[in-house]
């Protein structure tokens, strides 16, 4: 590891078995931005932006991206943060040479696409492949981690930044189940750039998940005021508030018996999938409340498809459950 790390002292009691992915400071690779003006852009590059219709998004995202990953930018003429986003957004797609296209949606005009796939604020950008949704992200973010996002779900780069690479050793130690070693990178992160909303985010959720709501609380009340709203500390709130939400029901025993009785029983389905999220069976939550949805998808207003996309924002846009539950819902509402 270089002596130019910073996050070396808290790879320590790990063995080294994560720094390996982790180079920040002096000897880190440069910038995702600055590798953007380097990338090839093909001589159709102004062929990967166009504009869509509900009419046409069948034909230019879901039978498109069955050739190659499709973004789609959800925004309106209105939208501040779209306003800022689109022209990153376009600029990186066309230095990508055709890794991936752009697909533009107003949602002014055009509603329905958003509404059924759950979009409820602006700028949103999803990702499909193979004529389904796989990724995405809300609200302006930087153009280093725009070009991340396309090299994610489009293909590898010249190298993630820094910090990204200590974000994704994070993620690689929590996986492994070293939640000790994910909570001192996150810890080195915020040492270095306080400001990083992920790391905020991550720890958060480790403190939130070993049972500290109080903690984890405290930590997101030191986030910026202008990023207060980014996805990983949205989903970090959603995920506590849902957590009190379950806690408040009682014994799940209850809504299982009640269904037993009437599989119809949409009330106790429903408060059975919040207890199951709780316990962390995200599957199981996800699958009752798709069965509502299938069932009757007026009941309580919606409330089934509005407490689904409640736990997508809790769990994060790129979760396993998040994307295999989104790709449920879409085939139920497009079949």
């Amino acid at each position: 590891m270089s002596d130019n790390n910073p996050f070396g002292e808290s790879f320590g009691n790990t063995g080294g078995q994560y720094a390996t992915t982790v180079q920040y400071g002096g000897t880190a690779p440069a910038p995702a931005k600055a590798a953007l003006g380097d990338a090839p852009v093909g001589p159709a590059g102004g062929d990967v932006i166009k504009d869509t219709t509900t009419a046409a998004f069948a034909a230019d995202v879901i039978q498109e991206s069955r050739r190659q990953p499709v973004l789609v930018d959800f925004w309106a003429p209105w939208c501040g943060p779209c306003k800022q986003l689109t022209p990153q957004l376009e600029k990186a797609v066309k230095a990508a040479g055709g890794r991936v296209k752009l697909v533009k949606m107003n949602i002014d005009d055009h509603p329905s696409i958003a509404g059924q796939l759950g979009i409820q604020s602006i700028p949103a950008v999803i990702a499909f492949k193979d004529g389904q949704p796989v990724d995405g992200f809300m609200g302006a973010i930087p153009e280093s981690q725009i070009s991340e996002f396309i090299t994610k779900v489009g293909g590898k780069g010249n190298g993630a930044p820094p910090v990204a690479e200590a974000l994704a050793a994070a993620t690689e130690a929590r996986d492994a189940g070293d939640m000790q070693a994910a909570a001192d990178i996150y810890d080195a992160i915020l040492a270095q750039a306080p400001e990083t909303v992920e790391a905020i985010g991550g720890l958060g959720d480790l403190l939130f998940e070993t049972g500290d709501t109080e903690g984890a609380e405290v930590l997101l009340a030191t986030a910026p005021e202008a990023k207060k709203d980014a996805p990983p500390l949205a989903a970090l709130r959603a995920k506590i508030a849902l957590a009190a939400q379950a806690a408040a029901l009682g014994n799940p025993a209850e809504f299982e018996r009640r269904l037993a009785e009437n599989p119809k029983d949409h009330q106790a389905r429903f408060d059975l999938a919040m207890i199951q999220n709780a316990k962390g069976d995200r599957t199981a939550a996800a699958d009752n409340l798709l069965a509502i949805i299938k069932a009757d998808r007026s009941w309580n207003e919606d409330g089934a498809r509005t407490q689904l996309l409640q736990l997508f924002e809790a769990w994060g846009m790129t979760d396993e459950s998040t994307l295999a539950a989104r790709r449920k819902l879409s085939a139920l509402l497009f079949s």
